[in-house]
C-alpha cells in the first residue's frame, strides 16, 4: 500500500508516474532503507525538509544498485504528485542548490517539452558546484549548468530514462517559445566588428603605401635578372677562350720544336768539338 501511487494522480505520458522509472530500479526504491524509514507516509510539506537534507546528487551506486536518496525523494515525488507551484518554486529558489536541482529532475520527467525548455534553460546560468556519486560510490565535482545541461540532452540521468524532448527550432516556429541568444552572442559579435576593423585599416594601410612610393619589383624578379646577367658573361668568357684556344696550342707545339733543335745543336757541336786534336790529347793526358 505505501508503494503505490496516490488516489486521483493524473497519468503521466499515458502511464503511472512511477513507471518512468524502470521497474528493476524502482524495485530496488521499494526494498532500500532510505526508503522505508524516510519516506514513508511523506506529504509535500514533510518531502520539503527531507530536500534539504541532501547532500549530494546521483542514481544507484555499487553493485548491489543500492539507490541513493536523491532517486528515492524523486521516486517519492512521483508517487504523491505535488502540486505544480512546489515544482516551480523549488526550481526558482536559489539558496539550496539540491533542492534545486530535484525540482529540475521531476519537470524533466512530468513537464512537456515548452515548460522544460522554459524553466530549465534560465538554470544554465548557474555554475555552483555540486557533488555527483558515480555508480561506483566515489564522489565527483561537477556544476549545476552540467547537470541541467544533461537533462536537456542527454536520454539518461541518474539511472532514468528521460522523454523524449521536442525539438527547440520546431517550438520556435510554431511561435510556443522566443529564440533563445546565448549569453556570448553579444561577445562574438563585438569581436567580429573588432576583426573586420582591423582588417579594413589594413587595407587601407596598403592601398596609400601603394599610391605614395611605386611598387618595387619583387625580389625573385630580380634574382631572375641577376642569373641571366651572369649567364652572359659567362657565355661570352667562354666565346673568347674559344678562340685563343688554337694560338695557344700552336704556341705550345713551336716551342717543343725550338727546344728539340736547340738539343740536336748542341749534340752536334760537342761531337765535333771531340774530333779535334785539342780534345784528344785532354783524353790521353785524363788515361794517363
Amino acid at each position: 500500500m505505501a508503494n503505490r501511487t496516490v488516489k486521483g494522480a493524473n497519468t503521466i505520458k499515458g502511464t503511472n508516474p512511477q513507471f518512468l522509472i524502470e521497474k528493476i530500479i524502482r524495485s530496488r526504491i521499494y526494498e532500500s532503507r532510505y526508503w522505508k524509514e524516510e519516506c514513508f507516509a511523506l506529504t509535500a510539506e514533510l518531502l520539503v525538509d527531507k530536500a534539504l537534507q541532501l547532500k549530494y546528487i546521483g542514481g544507484t551506486t555499487a553493485a548491489h544498485v543500492k539507490p541513493t536518496p536523491f532517486l528515492c525523494l524523486l521516486c517519492k515525488m512521483l508517487q504523491i504528485q505535488p502540486e505544480k507551484d512546489i515544482v516551480i518554486e523549488f526550481i526558482k529558489q536559489d539558496e539550496f542548490k539540491y533542492v534545486r536541482c530535484l525540482g529540475a529532475m521531476y519537470l524533466r520527467l512530468t513537464g512537456n517539452s515548452v515548460e522544460c525548455y522554459k524553466y530549465l534553460e534560465e538554470l544554465l546560468a548557474d555554475f555552483r558546484r555540486v557533488k555527483t556519486m558515480n555508480k561506483m560510490g566515489a564522489f565527483e565535482t561537477s556544476h549545476i549548468d552540467e547537470f541541467i545541461d544533461s537533462l536537456l540532452i542527454e536520454d539518461r540521468v541518474c539511472e532514468v530514462i528521460l522523454p523524449r524532448l521536442q525539438r527547440r527550432a520546431v517550438l520556435e516556429e510554431q511561435g510556443l517559445l522566443k529564440i533563445r541568444w546565448s549569453a556570448l552572442e553579444q561577445d562574438l559579435e563585438e569581436m567580429d566588428k573588432e576583426e573586420e576593423a582591423q582588417r579594413m585599416a589594413q587595407e587601407l594601410a596598403k592601398e596609400e603605401e601603394g599610391y605614395e612610393s611605386p611598387v618595387p619589383s619583387p625580389p625573385r624578379k630580380e634574382k631572375k635578372e641577376k642569373k641571366e646577367k651572369k649567364s652572359k658573361k659567362e657565355k661570352k668568357n667562354k666565346k673568347y677562350k674559344d678562340l685563343d684556344a688554337p694560338d695557344d696550342s700552336s704556341r705550345r707545339r713551336s716551342r717543343s720544336r725550338d727546344g728539340s733543335r736547340d738539343q740536336s745543336r748542341d749534340r752536334e757541336r760537342r761531337r765535333r768539338r771531340s774530333k779535334t786534336p785539342e780534345s784528344r790529347r785532354r783524353r790521353r793526358s785524363n788515361s794517363h
